[in-house]
């Protein structure tokens, strides 16, 4: 069963950069899409960036030109590059299969605030 674990999060202010990492267990990492999700306590889990088997890339509106998604095949690794980060950005954040059909990780908590 394929699982995941998130890292990266943590406390930055208003324009600031975070980069997350997940990475996930199991041999078929390569051959599915990955997506970041995000989560806050008053907001359903919203798909914020995607990233395709053969280096295809989509993202939200919301934080369209700011957050930049990446893959490392051989290490299992997605990635979420998160530039000059916005208060509403705070939220946890997780990685998934696209759609979500494995267990949620831990995510990890980013807070944007001054």
């Amino acid at each position: 069963q394929m699982q995941f674990v998130e890292s990266g999060g943590g406390l930055v202010q208003p324009g600031g950069s975070l980069r997350l990492s997940c990475t996930a267990s199991g041999s078929i990492f390569r051959f599915i899409e990955m997506a970041w999700y995000r989560q806050t306590p008053n907001s359903p889990r919203e798909s914020v960036a995607r990233s395709g088997t053969a280096g295809s890339t989509k993202y939200a509106d919301s934080v369209l030109g700011r957050f930049t998604i990446s893959r490392d095949n051989a290490k299992n690794t997605v990635y979420l590059q998160m530039n000059n980060l916005k208060p509403n950005d705070t939220a946890v954040y997780y990685c998934n299969m696209v759609p979500p059909k494995r267990p949620w990780g831990p995510g990890t908590q980013v807070t944007v605030s001054s």
